[in-house]
């Protein structure tokens, strides 16, 4: 039984991953782009418009080409999306992800955790949700593949479950 429509905005850890094959009770349209950074989502945010109607829930996850192009101050724009979305999509609950804990050399976890606390209080500034998976993708599991950046299927395996349970929530609290 098909429970609406969720829109995936983001960078390829959202684009690589076939995600209607794991949430089977939406209609998943993933409007994702690979190297896709928060100024580059603002701005194709009209073309998005033009390709979705109606969702029931909108799930964002961008940010880390940012933090690989050492640019740390995005929320600015995210919260321009964020504001954009929600004028054109005012029933949609409006989901910001958390960035992982992607392992770089010249980035350390300080600068993520920092990005995820801007984001997260941009998400209680904006009244949108926030959904933490950096907690869960700290542990000594292999989620990430060689490159540090990209994930395994045990870690998408896990983002689908950690998506599938705030959804579930979200709905539930509607």
């Amino acid at each position: 039984m098909n429970q609406g429509t969720l829109l995936f905005l983001g960078d390829s850890l959202l684009a690589d991953f076939n995600w209607q094959e794991r949430i089977t009770h939406f209609k998943v349209v993933n409007l994702s782009i690979p190297g896709e950074t928060v100024q580059g989502l603002l701005d194709r945010l009209p073309s998005v418009q033009e390709q979705v109607v109606d969702p029931q829930i909108i799930l964002i996850m961008t940010g880390t080409n940012n933090l690989l192009m050492e640019d740390y101050n995005f929320t600015g724009a995210m919260q321009q999306i964020v504001v954009y979305l929600s004028r054109c999509y005012p029933t949609a609950d409006v989901i910001i992800n958390s960035l992982v804990p992607i392992q770089i050399p010249w980035l350390s976890k300080k600068e993520i955790k920092r990005a995820n606390s801007a984001l997260e209080a941009l998400s209680l500034k904006s009244g949108c949700c926030f959904l933490d998976i950096y907690t869960k993708f700290s542990s000594k599991k292999k989620f990430f593949q060689a490159d540090g950046i990209h994930l395994t299927e045990t870690g998408y395996n896990l983002w689908a479950r950690s998506i599938l349970e705030y959804i579930a929530f979200l709905l539930e609290d509607d």
